[in-house]
């Protein structure tokens, strides 16, 4: 019996990605901008240090403008550094051995998991058949959604992607009248709501668990699911009816675009054609509400989030038990993985190596320390800084590992509590809605092509003042009155 000719197939399968000249010029202009970044630190700068900032600032550039896939820009900057000997072997693997690499591994496995059943869309349909009817409840509903799947798909991509065909789906159901101002609004929902979503649950954004992992490895500070939660819940709560009325209020429509009963009909024929709750949404269900309450109970059994989202994958996985099988678990973007896992690495070795202290040093300027001393002015200074730096770096990780470490070197000079730089620092971070690469949900909907970079702008602006406005009120307010400012 003769063997297939593996090699034609394979010759007509797989191809090797090519590059455009464009993609060429940003990965050469990529090593010319870090060999310059090398070359112009000052010679007070150790060694090491310089390379590690010089390597920081080509991640940057790359995940920003992406020459390359992420997660290839993520294996080019591993590579450098083994290369490079900044570092130890040992720091520049250990972002691996994070248990936040596993939280975000288990995280996007729950994803799978819960996908395999109509949970999901089950829970999309019985809000619009409840409120889809009028634009102002189909917005609130798109808007809605991802807070509930916050809780339990640790990934804004992934919640992002569950609700996106939903919401077009629903524009397509209505038909001329879900064109123009109120595609732009549903859509933009979509993206803001993802966005939003990642606020107030540690789990549910990348940002807030590298926040909560640096802390961890620089000053043993340990923060905790439910306190997270408790820090955050109050901008997280007006944020979501915020974004409702500025989409409302920036996309005006006529009257009689307002109104499309026959959305509710689709929804409740979608609604039926799924017929009553099976056997395997209930057994997803009950592991996920597990899953949630060891996060919440935290503080009493003192388990890393990883060890219950660990849990949950097993449980889906099992035969008879689960609501899914190993080889759909297992089905993951291992890009977000290595992305992870080296902005982690990126971050410990900005440390080991002495960077992070010699830009923390660079950026003790008296007016700076005399600005981070005042509890109220330096939540006011974070909040620019990094909303104007996150600009340049789209990139949420980046942004938050290359600023982290020097935040918290400025507060440790100021005598001001690292948490609370640290938590207003992520939080800008995660709130990029000006641009479409400061947010995975923006580059999804973009994708799509029925919305352009210019409908981010003034809405997405007008939303990140709110929202510093709005955490600094909440730090004036609710955090002084939990004593973290």
């Amino acid at each position: 019996m003769s063997l297939p000719n593996t090699k034609t197939k394979l010759s007509t399968e797989i191809k090797p990605s090519k590059i455009t000249i464009p993609k060429l010029f940003i990965l050469l202009l990529g090593i010319m901008i870090m060999v310059a970044v090398y070359m112009v630190l000052p010679d007070q700068y150790s060694e090491s240090a310089r390379i590690m900032l010089a390597f920081l600032v080509l991640s940057v550039f790359y995940w920003t403008f992406e020459p390359v896939p992420i997660g290839l820009t993520a294996m080019i900057i591993l590579v450098f550094m083994l290369l490079f000997n900044v570092v130890s072997t040992e720091v520049v693997y250990s972002g691996f051995s994070s248990p936040a690499v596993f939280l975000i591994i288990a995280g996007m496995m729950l994803a799978r998991g819960v996908n395999d059943t109509p949970l999901t869309k089950r829970m999309a349909y019985l809000f619009l058949a409840k409120w889809g009817g009028t634009a102002k409840g189909l917005l609130a509903s798109i808007l809605i959604i991802p807070q509930a799947q916050s809780f339990f798909i640790p990934a804004a991509a992934v919640r992002t992607a569950l609700i996106l065909p939903i919401a077009l789906m629903s524009l397509e159901a209505i038909g001329e009248k879900g064109k123009g101002n109120l595609t732009k609004m549903i859509l933009l929902g979509v993206a803001f709501g993802g966005t939003i979503s990642g606020t107030a649950v540690m789990t549910a954004a990348i940002g807030n668990i590298l926040t909560v992992e640096l802390l961890k490895e620089f000053l043993q500070i340990n923060i905790t699911y439910i306190q997270w939660f408790y820090y955050t819940f109050p901008l997280w709560l007006i944020l979501i009816p915020t974004a409702w009325y500025v989409l409302l209020k920036w996309y005006p429509l006529e009257e009689g675009e307002k109104n499309f009963p026959h959305v509710v009909e689709e929804m409740n024929k979608k609604l039926r054609s799924l017929g009553k709750v099976n056997r395997q949404e209930k057994k997803c269900l009950a592991i996920l509400i597990l899953i949630v309450g060891l996060w919440f109970t935290e503080p009493w059994h003192g388990m890393h989030p990883s060890v219950p989202a660990l849990i949950g994958v097993v449980l889906m996985a099992l035969p008879g038990i689960g609501c899914s099988t190993w080889e759909n678990l297992v089905k993951i973007n291992f890009d977000t993985v290595l992305l992870m896992g080296v902005t982690l690495s990126l971050g410990y070795a900005f440390n080991q190596s002495g960077a992070a202290v010699l830009v923390g040093e660079s950026l003790s300027v008296p007016w700076m320390i005399d600005l981070l001393s005042s509890p109220v002015l330096a939540v006011i200074v974070v909040l620019i800084l990094t909303h104007i730096l996150h600009l340049a770096v789209a990139n949420v990780s980046t942004a938050v590992v290359t600023l982290i470490p020097i935040f918290i070197g400025l507060s440790a000079k100021a005598g001001t509590d690292p948490v609370l730089i640290c938590m207003t620092a992520s939080l800008a971070c995660l709130h990029g809605y000006i641009l479409v690469v400061e947010s995975t949900p923006n580059v999804l909907v973009h994708s799509t092509g029925k919305i352009q970079q210019k409908e981010f702008l003034l809405p997405g602006l007008i939303l990140t003042i709110i929202m510093s406005v709005l955490t600094l009120l909440m730090a004036v307010t609710w955090w002084n009155w939990i004593g973290l400012l």
